[in-house]
């Protein structure tokens, strides 16, 4: 039976404090789920966060990587896809997951949610600015969900697999 992917995407050194504390969380509540994680994989930022998160709770992690190595691989991952693609990586940690979960925004994250929306995924926004809810809101209210911590994304990813 497949697993349920759940993709967290934000900032890698871009990422606040902020990010990084519910990025944790995330990943911890979603291995407790005993969903799967992916992230884009690398040692910074969200990415890193995450999966440590899902590992503290002894969760399966999936690092897309953007290089042809394993340069800069978060130390939490288990699965590592090896790409070679840098961003066009994107559109595989997007249509990989079954839900993506936005913590945070930066230009990289809102390219992954514009993909998930142009490929009909559930989004879901934390972290972001009224500005960047409000717009993407805006173009997919059927497909996008905008809560305020770890716990309520985890809810609404219920709610939708």
């Amino acid at each position: 039976m497949k697993k349920i992917i759940i993709g967290v995407m934000g900032a890698g050194s871009g990422a606040t404090s902020t990010d990084l504390k519910n990025a944790y969380k995330l990943g911890e509540l979603i291995a407790q789920e005993s969903w799967v994680l992916l992230t884009g994989g690398r040692n910074m930022g969200v990415m890193d966060a995450a999966s440590r998160g899902a590992k503290s709770a002894n969760g399966l992690t999936i690092g897309i990587l953007p290089g042809n190595n394993l340069d800069g691989m978060s130390e939490a991952v288990d699965i590592p896809i090896v790409t070679d693609m840098g961003n066009s990586r994107n559109n595989i940690n997007v249509l990989s997951s079954d839900v993506v979960i936005a913590c945070g925004m930066g230009a990289g994250t809102a390219s992954e949610v514009a993909l998930a929306i142009k490929n009909n995924k559930k989004v879901i926004l934390l972290g972001s600015s009224l500005a960047s809810q409000a717009f993407f809101v805006g173009l997919s209210p059927e497909t996008v969900f905008v809560v305020d911590t770890p716990e309520s994304a985890i809810e609404s990813v219920k709610n939708l697999v």
